[in-house]
């Protein structure tokens, strides 16, 4: 079993804890597990992306090779977008939240940001699956877009066949967080399972 997955959005949106508890839930499961970071802007709103690969032995390399990559989660949609050309395939899956986070020079008028329903379309026509989801939301009613990242993992483990389950998740958050936050990080993790098999039935 080997697996390559890419999550990617933008700074201040809990990308890198998200690929840290995944890899944490993933060798709790008893797989290999590396993980690469790479960076865009040293600031909030710049361009963040790990790479996470799961494997039943040991890889060599942390970084996904081009068009390799198995599943997607783009935290943004345009980010989503943006690793597609090099990573995606007609076979990758992506679970994508659908709100934008506009940066700098669109805020500023210099660029437009694309439609989102185009970008919808194009990730659709390119890609195996696509779950085009309204995480943002769900997680201010948990209690801000902070916890947009449990969101979607949580939709992630709820995924058909993928190894690591939302327990496995849970299993590792008391490493990670006081106790006090356990309990909205679990309701989190069930609300993307929700979008998953509700999208599905």
């Amino acid at each position: 079993m080997d697996l390559n997955v890419i999550i990617t959005g933008v700074g201040g949106q809990g990308n890198v804890l998200a690929s840290q508890i995944l890899g944490n839930a993933a060798v709790y499961k008893g797989l290999h597990v590396s993980i690469g970071e790479t960076f865009g802007l040293s600031q909030r709103g710049g361009a963040v992306m790990s790479h996470i690969r799961l494997s039943e032995e040991p890889k060599y390399s942390p970084l996904i090779a081009p068009n390799r990559a198995h599943i997607i989660v783009g935290l943004e949609p345009l980010e989503a977008l943006r690793v597609t050309q090099e990573y995606g395939n007609e076979d990758t899956l992506f679970i994508v939240n659908s709100r934008p986070i506009y940066p700098l020079n669109v805020i500023a008028g210099d660029v437009e940001y694309p439609n989102v329903d185009w970008i919808r379309e194009v990730l659709e026509q390119c890609s195996g699956k696509l779950y085009w989801l309204e995480g943002t939301q769900i997680a201010i009613e948990l209690g801000g877009p902070i916890m947009l990242n449990m969101v979607m993992l949580g939709a992630l483990c709820a995924v058909d066949s993928f190894p690591v389950l939302a327990q496995d998740i849970k299993a590792v958050l008391g490493n990670i967080f006081p106790e006090k936050k356990l309990e909205p990080n679990y309701r989190a993790l069930e609300m993307g399972q929700e979008l998953i098999n509700s999208y599905d039935s």
